[in-house]
């Protein structure tokens, strides 16, 4: 575990992979990020009810839906809108806005692993498990 994480928090699974995924994206020890082509992207936040987290990731489906929709149409007023939704659920997912934990370490949120607190670990665990970086 990250020397970050504290006992509030729910602990990470033993593998660094995301739970229920054999190949899908990695995750810090600490459980704050997935690793997506070598970026970080903050996770939701664990103290979410499991219902209020189903609800608002069906909330952000469909606003994503409607992006696209928007897209196609050419309709810069309802692109405007469905990116608002988008955003407003990402922030009550606490995938966006202030960090959901509260240790006071920084926001390393979108950032190349490789230029995080996270680098060593990320590359001990590449080759380790002959992964790219």
């Amino acid at each position: 575990m990250s020397p970050r994480t504290t006992g509030a928090q729910r602990p990470a699974a033993s593998s660094p992979r995301a739970a229920g995924a054999s190949q899908g994206p990695l995750v810090t020890p600490d459980g704050r990020y997935l690793i997506v082509r070598g970026r970080l992207w903050r996770r939701a936040d664990p103290a979410l009810p499991e219902e209020a987290r189903r609800r608002l990731v069906s909330e952000l489906m469909a606003a994503r839906r409607e992006v696209g929709r928007a897209l196609r149409a050419g309709d810069a007023g309802a692109l405007r809108a469905a990116r608002r939704r988008v955003n407003e659920a990402k922030i009550a997912l606490g995938e966006r806005g202030p960090p959901w934990w509260s240790d006071g370490a920084p926001d390393e949120n979108r950032r190349l692993v490789a230029s995080t607190s996270y680098a060593r670990w990320y590359d001990a665990l590449c080759e380790e498990e002959g992964l790219a970086r």
